[in-house]
């Protein structure tokens, strides 16, 4: 059963004006088993935005995260395309984030990531696949970035965005200092992103110092999001963002201000919950 660490002091069928109030609410916090039955949990809900969208005959678009976190959702995603008929011919999706430079060939790249994790086992449309480009000269980086945020607004917005957070505190590559009011745009790396990226580049591998990333501005705009954090070392920075006040050093705390966000954890990133 979900368990709600603080109570809720608001109504998910709140207003539009009420939506766009900037009032700050208690994020709901599903503590679940084990990462598996919480990426299950996350990707019914994916899945339940896909079918309804079906059954309206519209798109279902997606924000999507990579990373270790959302690997499992994935997985859960392809299971339930291949064993219980859930088809992504309807969906449009935009990530989150891609290193610069990067390659889309290189086995660093989001997109290498994204096609071998979920897009190359389900059925959708590659041209509906939207992923930052890693190859953006840093000259033409503002131009590219505005004509994301257009892409997305041209279709429809982000009907659900799903993330992780980083022991930065950051949602996307959104790092400390990142404002509220932050569009797609291209931003310097966190010494502790870029350390716990290391591993992932391997022995004498360097990683980027540099991504671009959709904004918090972005992130909000989403009518949906859901979190997941799994593990011991996600559990300081969860509690930063669920308990702590809303600050540009805790970019993932910015989540207060939306009115539909669900945050899913196992026992060790819950551990310092109340």
């Amino acid at each position: 059963m979900p368990v709600i660490v603080k109570p809720i002091n608001f109504n998910n069928d709140m207003s539009n004006t009420d939506k766009q109030s900037g009032q700050i609410r208690q994020i709901p916090v599903n503590i679940v088993k084990n990462k598996e039955t919480g990426a299950k949990k996350m990707a019914d809900i994916i899945a339940g935005v896909i079918r309804a969208k079906q059954e309206k005959g519209e798109n279902a678009v997606l924000g999507l995260a990579t990373g270790s976190s959302p690997i499992a959702i994935y997985q859960e995603l392809i299971r339930l395309h291949k064993e219980e008929g859930l088809s992504f011919k309807n969906v449009i999706t935009f990530n989150l984030d891609e290193y610069v430079p990067m390659s889309p060939d290189s086995e660093n790249s989001y997109n290498k990531f994204m096609f071998k994790n979920l897009f190359d086992h389900v059925d959708i449309n590659k041209s509906n696949v939207h992923i930052p480009d890693g190859t953006i000269k840093l000259t033409e980086a503002d131009d590219y970035c505005t004509e994301y945020e257009e892409a997305i607004k041209a279709s429809g917005g982000l009907d659900i965005q799903l993330l992780g957070i980083g022991r930065s505190g950051h949602i996307g590559f959104n790092e400390p200092g990142s404002t509220k009011d932050s569009l797609t745009r291209l931003v310097e790396l966190h010494p502790v992103t870029i350390a716990d990226a290391a591993k992932d580049f391997g022995i004498g591998g360097s990683v980027p110092q540099r991504a671009i990333t959709m904004g918090i501005k972005t992130i909000l705009n989403a009518k949906k999001i859901i979190l997941a954090a799994w593990g011991k070392d996600k559990a300081p920075i969860l509690k930063e963002m669920i308990e702590g006040p809303v600050t540009t050093e805790i970019p993932a705390s910015y989540l207060q201000y939306h009115h539909d966000v669900r945050v899913f954890a196992d026992a060790e990133a819950a551990n310092d919950l109340p």
